[in-house]
C-alpha cells in the first residue's frame, strides 16, 4: 500500500502543465455559438413565429403551441448543422443535478428507409418517469407518469451530438418535481408585487426582474491522489486527515498566481462555457492551496440558475480531461475554507436598478429606500425559511467556519444605507438628499487616479449584505441548486412588497399623500426588521447571544432547521405568493431529511470501513513493528533497554490506546446506525443520524487524525493533505 500511494504522489508532482492556445478570435465572437439564441430564431425562424418567440421570452406572453412545429424545424435545421442527431429534455429534478433522456431525430418514413425528424410536441413535452425520481411521496412506484415542459425563456442548446432544451418537471396530477416550476412562479410573484409598487415612482415600469450573479467557488484535485481516497470518491469529502503544515495561514494563494495547469483548465472551461452563452467574467484564485472561482456577468434570475447548473457539470467534465477532480462539496477538506457559492441578487425593471446607491434626489432615495426595506422585510419574517433554503448535510461543515458566514440570518447596510433609514424611522425627511452615491478618494501619489468608493463595505460575516447595488446572500452552498435560496428569497421578497402595498394605498384611500403614505409604512417597517439588521461582527459569541434576543432562527441542527419550510407563516406565504401549496412543501422536505439520512449515512459506511479496514490495521502493523524494535534492543542491551525504549514504548502505548477508542466507538456507531435505521419517520430518522451517529465520526476522527501523526509515512495508505492541497 505504501509503495502505490508513493506512486501515485510522485506522479502527480511530476505532472507537466498541459498547454492550451488561447482561441485565435475574440471571446465575443464565438459567444453563444452553440446556443439558440434570439439571433439564430430571427435566422432559422419565419418572421411571425420569431416575434411571438420574443413575446413570450421578453414580455411573458403565453407559448402558442400552433407555432411549436415552426420552431422544432428551425431548432433541427440549425443543430443538424453542427452535427447533431439527438434531443433531450434537460430537467432539474431534486436531486442538487440534472437529468436528461435523449431521443434520435430519426424516424421511420414508411418507404424501408429512416429520415430525421423532431416535431413541436416532441419539443413541448415528454414524459420522464416521475416515480424514479425523488417525489416525496407524491407519485408512487405503481402512479410513474410525470411531463416535462419546454421553457422557452432558457435558450435550447447543443452539447455534443444533443440538443438541449430546458424544461420544467411536474407530476401527472400537477405538482412540482423540480427547481424550475417553483422558481419560475416565485420569479412571477415577484415581478407583480414589485411592478406595482416601482409604481409609485415611476409609472412607465411595466415589469421587474430578479437578477442572479452567482460566484462558483470549487477545489481542485489530481485525479490520481483523488482516486486513492475512497472518502473523496465516496462522499466528496475527506472524512478524515491532519491538517498540513503549512495551508492557508500565510495568505499566499488568494489572487496569487495561477498555477498554469489550473490556467489551462480555466481557458478551457471558459471557452466552452462562452460558447453555451454563459457569460464568465471573473476567475481567481480562493483562500484555501487547491480552492479558486468563476464568476458570471449577471443574468435573468431563472436563466443564471440553468447556466450554473450547466457550468457545473463542464467543470466535473473539463476537470477529469486535465487531470483534475473537480470538488464541489462545502467543505472537502478539515481546518481550511470550504466552498460557498454567493448570489447577488439584484431587482431591475425595464426603466432602471431598484436597489441602485443611494443618489442626490429625495425620490430615487425614497424608491431605493422602498426597496431595500422590504427586502429586509421579507428577510427577517422568513429568517428561518432562508436558512433552510441554504442547509444541507454538506452545507453545515462549512456554515460559521474560515471565513464562512454564520448559521443565522442577518443582514449587513453599511454606514451610509443605515444612516438614510435612520433619518427615515426619525422622520428626518430633509437629510434624505444628504446620503450621496459613491465618494472620490485621493491617494498622495500623483500617478494613480481618483478611486471611487462604494456607499457600503463588505462584512464577510454577514450572511445577507449590500454591496453597492445588490444584496450578496453569501450562505449559499458550492454544491447547491442556486434554485433553493432564489425561491425563498423571491417570494419572501414578493409578499414584503404586497404587504407593504397594501398598507399604503390604505392610507391614500384614508386621504393621505402617496409620499406621506409610502414614508408612514415604510417607518413602520424598519422598526419591525431591526433585528435582521446587524452591520458588526457575526462569528462573536456575543452576536450568538444577541441574535437570540432578537428572536432570530438560531437552531443549528440540519433536520430541524428544515421544520421552517412547515411553518404556518412559510406554508401562508407561498400560498398567498401562488408559488407551492402545502403538500408540495410536505412532499420537498420528505426528500430533504431523506437525502440528508443518506448522505451522512453513506459517510458513516465509509468511515466505519476506512477506519477498521485500513487505519487499525495500519498503526497495528507500525506498532507490530516497534515492538519487534524493543524486543530486539531487549535482547541486546538487557536492562539499559529500557531507557533506551522508552520513546518506542510511549509509541506503542499511544498507538494501543488510539485503536481502542477507533474500535469501540465505530462499533457503537454502527449499532446506533442500526437502531435509526429501524425508524420509518423520515424526520425523526434524519434526527437520530444528526444525534446519535454523526457525532461519533467527529470524535473518531481525532484520534485517526492522531494516528496519521504518529505512524511512519511510508506505511500511511491514504494520500495526506500536504499532498493533496499543493498543485505543482
Amino acid at each position: 500500500m505504501a509503495s502505490l500511494r508513493f506512486k501515485v504522489v510522485k506522479e502527480a508532482f511530476q505532472k507537466r502543465p498541459v498547454e492550451m492556445a488561447a482561441p485565435k478570435v475574440r471571446p465575443s465572437e464565438f459567444f453563444a455559438k452553440y446556443v439558440f439564441n434570439k439571433q439564430k430564431m430571427f435566422k432559422y425562424l419565419p418572421l411571425k413565429v420569431y416575434k411571438k418567440m420574443v413575446d413570450v421570452i421578453e414580455n411573458g406572453a403565453p407559448l402558442d403551441r400552433t407555432i411549436a412545429d415552426e420552431v422544432a424545424q428551425g431548432m433541427k435545421t440549425w443543430a443538424m448543422e453542427l452535427g447533431v442527431t439527438h434531443c433531450t429534455h434537460w430537467f432539474q429534478p431534486l436531486t442538487e443535478g440534472t437529468a436528461e433522456k435523449h431521443d434520435s431525430f430519426m424516424e421511420h418514413d414508411w418507404k424501408g428507409g429512416m429520415v430525421e425528424d423532431f416535431s413541436g410536441k416532441e419539443l413541448v413535452q415528454q414524459e420522464p418517469d416521475a416515480s424514479s425520481f425523488p417525489s416525496g411521496g407524491i407519485r408512487s412506484t405503481f402512479e410513474a407518469r410525470g411531463y416535462s415542459a419546454w421553457d422557452p425563456t432558457s435558450p435550447v442548446f447543443v452539447i455534443g451530438d444533443t440538443l438541449m432544451i430546458p424544461t420544467v418537471f411536474v407530476s401527472y396530477t400537477g405538482e412540482a418535481l423540480d427547481y424550475k416550476v417553483p422558481l419560475k412562479k416565485a420569479l412571477a410573484a415577484v415581478n407583480k408585487a414589485g411592478t406595482a409598487v416601482a409604481k409609485y415612482f415611476d409609472p412607465n415600469v411595466t415589469k421587474v426582474t430578479a437578477n442572479l450573479g452567482w460566484e462558483q467557488e470549487y477545489f481542485l484535485v489530481d485525479e490520481d491522489l483523488y482516486a486513492a481516497r475512497p472518502d473523496l470518491v465516496l462522499t466528496g469529502r475527506t472524512l478524515m486527515g491532519h491538517n498540513s503544515a503549512k495551508n492557508q495561514q500565510m495568505d499566499d494563494h488568494y489572487f496569487g498566481s495561477i498555477p498554469e495547469r489550473v490556467a489551462a483548465f480555466m481557458r478551457d472551461l471558459e471557452i466552452q462555457a462562452l460558447e453555451l452563452g454563459i457569460p464568465c467574467k471573473t476567475r481567481h484564485n480562493e483562500v484555501a492551496p487547491n480552492q479558486f472561482e468563476i464568476a458570471p456577468i449577471f443574468e435573468e434570475c431563472n436563466l443564471a440558475v440553468d447556466h450554473n447548473m450547466l457550468l457545473m457539470s463542464l467543470m466535473k467534465k473539463i476537470a477529469r480531461k486535465h487531470g483534475f477532480r473537480c470538488l464541489l462539496h462545502e467543505k472537502p477538506f478539515d481546518g481550511i475554507n470550504g466552498s460557498g457559492k454567493h448570489n447577488n441578487w439584484s431587482l431591475t425593471t425595464d426603466t432602471g436598478v431598484l436597489l441602485h446607491a443611494p443618489g442626490k434626489d429625495a425620490a430615487s432615495n425614497l424608491r431605493f429606500a422602498t426597496f431595500i426595506v422590504e427586502t429586509l422585510m421579507g428577510v427577517y419574517k422568513h429568517n428561518g425559511l432562508l436558512k433552510a433554503s441554504i442547509m444541507s448535510a454538506t452545507n453545515a461543515h462549512r456554515l460559521g467556519a474560515n471565513e464562512a458566514p454564520p448559521a443565522i440570518i442577518s443582514s449587513f447596510l453599511g454606514s451610509q444605507v443605515s444612516g438614510l433609514l435612520d433619518h427615515i424611522e426619525k422622520n428626518d425627511t430633509e437629510d434624505i438628499l444628504k446620503v450621496s452615491g459613491k465618494k472620490g478618494y485621493k491617494l498622495d501619489i500623483p500617478q494613480i487616479p481618483e478611486l471611487m468608493i462604494d456607499n457600503t463595505d463588505r462584512n464577510r460575516t454577514s450572511p445577507f449584505a449590500f454591496t453597492g447595488n445588490r444584496f450578496e446572500f453569501r450562505a449559499v452552498g458550492s454544491e447547491a441548486n442556486c434554485a433553493s435560496a432564489m425561491i425563498a428569497l423571491n417570494t419572501a421578497v414578493a409578499e414584503a412588497l404586497t404587504n407593504f402595498k397594501t398598507r399604503v394605498d390604505e392610507r391614500i384611500k384614508k386621504g393621505e399623500n402617496k409620499e406621506a403614505a409610502i414614508l408612514s409604512v415604510l417607518r413602520e417597517d424598519i422598526k419591525t426588521c431591526k433585528p435582521i439588521h446587524f452591520d458588526g461582527n457575526g462569528y462573536s459569541d456575543e452576536w450568538q447571544k444577541e441574535a437570540a434576543k432578537r428572536g432570530l432562527d438560531c437552531e443549528k441542527s440540519c433536520p430541524l432547521i428544515f421544520d421552517n419550510y412547515l411553518s404556518e407563516e412559510s406554508i401562508k406565504m407561498f400560498h398567498d405568493m401562488k408559488v407551492m401549496e402545502k403538500n408540495e412543501l410536505e412532499a420537498r422536505n420528505e426528500i430533504k431529511w431523506e437525502t440528508y439520512t443518506k448522505k451522512i449515512q453513506i459517510e458513516a459506511r465509509v468511515f466505519g470501513d476506512l477506519a477498521t479496514n485500513h487505519i487499525i490495521p495500519m498503526a497495528t502493523r507500525y506498532q507490530s513493528a516497534l515492538i519487534d524494535n524493543v524486543t530486539k534492543m531487549k535482547s541486546i542491551f538487557g536492562d539499559k533497554a529500557d531507557k533506551l525504549n522508552a520513546n518506542n514504548i510511549a509509541i506503542i502505548e499511544k498507538i494501543a490506546e488510539h485503536n481502542a477508542f477507533i474500535a469501540e466507538n465505530v462499533a457503537k456507531m454502527i449499532e446506533a446506525r442500526k437502531v435509526a435505521n429501524k425508524i420509518e419517520d423520515e424526520r425523526e430518522k434524519a434526527i437520530a443520524y444528526h444525534d446519535q451517529v454523526e457525532p461519533y465520526m467527529e470524535s473518531v476522527r481525532v484520534h485517526i487524525d492522531k494516528l496519521e501523526e504518529i505512524v511512519e509515512d511510508e506505511m500511511w495508505s491514504l494520500p495526506k493533505y500536504r499532498e493533496m492541497l499543493f498543485i505543482r
